[in-house]
């Protein structure tokens, strides 16, 4: 196993890493909206913060030596379901090989989060 970590994402907001590589695959944490930077969720609305989430997704994917292109497994969590055709609307824009994935609502997420998403992808070939 291997830790996988960049600066290029947020660092993780608790007792855990980005993401681990193990026999194959990476699996990803879940990501929010958090600007890498400054480490503040900035964007506004669920299609602002899908995208932020998602390209911070792809830079823990990238320094694991994979990419959105080898995901073949997503979990999201949407804070209301109401965003959910939104939401459809960014994420597809990102995962053109229509990744299997399970979408649920959830009470609550961190930092008030509108969104998380955490992936499985095949590491680098």
């Amino acid at each position: 196993m291997k830790t996988i970590h960049t600066n290029k994402a947020p660092a993780a907001i608790g007792p855990y890493s980005q993401a681990i590589a193990a026999q194959g695959f990476i699996y990803t944490s879940g990501q929010i909206a958090l600007n890498p930077q400054t480490g503040a969720i900035e964007a506004e609305g669920i299609e602002k913060q899908t995208e932020q989430a998602i390209l911070n997704l792809k830079a823990v994917l990238e320094a694991a030596g994979s990419g959105l292109e080898k995901v073949v497994k997503t979990t999201c969590f949407l804070q209301h379901m109401s965003d959910f055709a939104a939401f459809n609307g960014v994420y597809e824009t990102y995962f053109t090989g229509k990744p299997a994935r399970s979408c649920v609502e959830v009470g609550a997420l961190p930092k008030g989060a509108l969104v998380e998403i955490e992936a499985v992808a095949v590491a680098g070939e």
